[in-house]
C-alpha cells in the first residue's frame, strides 16, 4: 500500500511520538488541524504533497518538509545574531 511508505527520518513530535509513514503524517494532520485552518496554504500544500507521494510516487522528502511546515505553521522565525558570520 502506498500510504505505508516511510520517511527517511521520522518526524518527532513534542510529546515524543513519531510520524514515520505518509499515513502517520496525514492522520496526524487530520487530528491536529482545526477545521477553520484547513484551507491555510501550509495545510493544503502538505496534504497535496503527501497524497502525491502516496498515489503517484512523488518525492517523500518534500511531503515530510511540508508536514513539518504545517505542524509548525504558527511558530515564528526568530533571528539569532549569535549565528551571524563574523568574517
Amino acid at each position: 500500500m502506498p500510504w505505508d511508505k516511510r520517511f527517511a527520518e521520522p518526524i518527532v513530535l513534542e510529546d515524543g511520538s513519531k510520524l514515520a509513514t505518509l499515513q502517520d503524517a496525514i492522520a496526524h494532520l487530520a487530528r491536529l488541524i482545526p477545521k477553520a485552518e484547513r484551507d491555510m496554504p501550509e495545510i493544503l500544500t502538505a496534504a497535496e504533497l503527501l497524497t502525491n507521494a502516496a498515489a503517484h510516487g512523488g518525492p517523500i522528502e518534500f511531503a515530510r518538509i511540508a508536514t513539518l511546515q504545517a505542524i509548525n505553521r504558527h511558530v515564528g522565525r526568530v533571528f539569532d545574531p549569535s549565528r551571524n558570520d563574523t568574517n
